[in-house]
């Protein structure tokens, strides 16, 4: 069915409550392993239902957020369902404490439990209102975001729209591009200090009610770190402090030499190559059709996965007015079949969606086929990122499709861009931590801190008096920060199981591509650490994977350099 025919109803939440009761109580009435077994299918098709039309009316919503029905409908979603919260952890509870645990956990997977068990730890009814709030505040964020209409050059732009300024080979356009977003988070200054700290303030006073000292512990319970701790995540960072940061600075020397610019600015940092950065050739229709070809070739499954894209119209990728900003994959269950949002803007980042968001939506494609439990269909974030970014490398004999005679230049910034781009996660997620260990925090102690870790991660950034960036509030225009606490050290962790996956397929791309296909079948039916393990790849947390994952990738870039 095309997304377009996806009827919406608004769901009846007093019927599900009322259902999710009555299944709890045949859940505990249940007499065997396999009665409850078939119980909790039950379950799992009703949260589908609703999962399906909350995601309908928040798809629809992001495409138009000037939209009144929808914005309605995702408001209305937004303050319903964390109420569903008492009455789904109830029914988990009765499962996990049944006396036919042990067969439960053979039947639908012991890792569900352990899951179980650690959301429990993050959820009181006491804190349902709360939800509600941080669900409001976090929705207020991106239609702020989306309202931007910003004068540039004779037009009125979006923030992706100023994408390819940023990348002009005229050096004052670059900067006069990051002056002009500038001015819209200026102008807006006040509005964007109060959500964010109201945000802190909500999630703080959450974590507390909870029994926890911080919103950082909350905050690793909600991201689903079922196998390692905020300690571990903190050494992962000193690792890529230590052994990858002065990678970084090489490969800005490079590109400054590259440039002929001896004074490294912010707003160099968007352009590779002097006569411009690689850019896809042709319009948005032929893009797509670029991509379709790359996965009907890539593989059988491939293949399926594109005819359903394309045959049901599961992609908004224009970049346009009111549009929110970003990009995402989600999934409709009730359909079998994901969907893909984004802002074309005319640079790579446009190929690198239809590998990107594309490898997100293919591993639900797969998973879908092969993980029986819903709930363990995807993996924790790091996994989940891990399908993603390793198809960007994984695509790599046909970028050619898409870059033409500037495939060279795309595969080289894009290996540096990965390398760069580490660090820089490390730093969202740094400031993070320092934000919610200290939430009395003022908005321009939070700007401070932004510019004190910015010296740590990327001591290459000089930001040259630019308004905005300068002031230390450039972390404003990272809507993670915003919407998904924490969720950012998952790409770097991913980052580097994807340049694992490009280094062997350099070796033996056949077996490169059966190990990504493994981890892809697996689901979310192991934690992201046995997952690399299960297919003989490295932990980005075990001891020495950065310095030599990243070192790897480094000769590869400075044996393939392009002027």
């Amino acid at each position: 069915m095309k997304f377009s025919e996806m009827p919406y109803t608004r769901p009846d939440y007093a019927a599900i409550s009322e259902k999710l009761d009555k299944l709890t109580q045949q859940l505990r009435d249940a007499g065997s392993a396999e009665d409850q077994t078939a119980v909790y299918r039950e379950y799992e098709t009703l949260i589908s239902h609703l999962s399906t039309q909350t995601t309908l009316a928040y798809v629809r919503h992001t495409v138009d957020t000037n939209d009144k029905f929808y914005e309605e409908e995702n408001d209305y979603n937004d303050q319903q369902t964390p109420l569903m919260e008492e009455k789904v952890k109830t029914f988990q509870k009765a499962l996990m404490d049944s006396p036919f645990r042990g067969e439960l956990e053979n039947l639908l997977g012991s890792l569900l439990f352990q899951n179980m068990e650690l959301e429990m730890k993050g959820f009181s009814p006491e804190i349902v209102p709360l939800m509600q709030e941080e669900n409001k505040l976090a929705s207020d964020y991106q239609k702020l975001y989306a309202s931007a209409q910003i004068p540039f050059m004779g037009k009125t732009v979006t923030v992706a729209q100023l994408g390819p300024y940023k990348e002009s080979t005229d050096r004052a356009t670059r900067r006069a591009a990051l002056e002009a977003e500038g001015s819209f988070f200026d102008q807006h200054r006040e509005e964007f200090d109060q959500l964010f700290d109201k945000l802190v303030k909500n999630r703080t006073e959450q974590a507390k009610k909870l029994g926890f000292e911080s919103f950082v512990e909350l905050g690793a319970i909600r991201r689903q770190r079922n196998c390692y701790t905020p300690a571990d995540v903190a050494s992962f960072r000193q690792q890529v402090v230590r052994d990858l940061v002065p990678l970084t600075v090489k490969i800005k020397e490079r590109r400054a030499k590259r440039l002929g610019i001896s004074d490294f600015k912010f707003y160099d940092n968007g352009l590779n190559f002097k006569d411009g950065s690689a850019t896809p050739q042709g319009t948005p229709e032929e893009i797509l059709a670029a991509g379709q070809t790359m996965y009907e070739e890539l593989s059988p499954e491939t293949r399926d996965f594109i005819h359903l894209m394309f045959e049901n119209d599961l992609f908004d990728v224009l970049a346009k007015e009111g549009k929110a900003p970003g990009g995402y994959c989600t999934g409709l269950p009730d359909y079998g079949c994901p969907f893909i949002f984004s802002n074309f803007n005319g640079t790579s980042s446009d190929v690198d969606v239809l590998t990107h968001e594309a490898g997100h939506a293919f591993a639900d494609f797969i998973a879908t086929e092969t993980v029986k439990t819903h709930a363990l269909r995807c993996p924790s974030m790091e996994g989940a990122e891990t399908h993603s970014m390793s198809m960007e490398f994984l695509t790599e004999p046909w970028h050619h499709l898409f870059f033409g005679d500037m495939t060279e230049k795309y595969e080289l910034s894009h290996a540096e861009d990965a390398l760069l781009f580490i660090p820089y996660g490390c730093l969202v997620d740094h400031f993070q931590e320092e934000v919610y260990r200290h939430p009395e925090m003022t908005p321009e102690e939070r700007n401070q801190t932004w510019l004190k870790l910015e010296k740590l991660y990327r001591p290459y950034i000089d930001f040259d008096n630019l308004p905005f960036y300068s002031r230390g509030a450039g972390w404003q225009r990272q809507l993670h920060i915003y919407l998904y606490p924490f969720y950012y050290i998952d790409y770097c962790m991913a980052q580097v199981m994807s340049l694992q996956y490009f280094a062997l397929s350099l070796q033996d791309r056949d077996a490169a591509w059966k190990k990504y296909m493994a981890f892809l079948r697996l689901g979310g039916t192991k934690t992201f650490v046995d997952l690399a393990h299960s297919v003989d790849l490295r932990s980005p947390i075990d001891e020495g994977c950065v310095k030599d994952v990243c070192q790897a990738a480094f000769q590869w870039t400075e044996e393939h350099l392009v002027e």
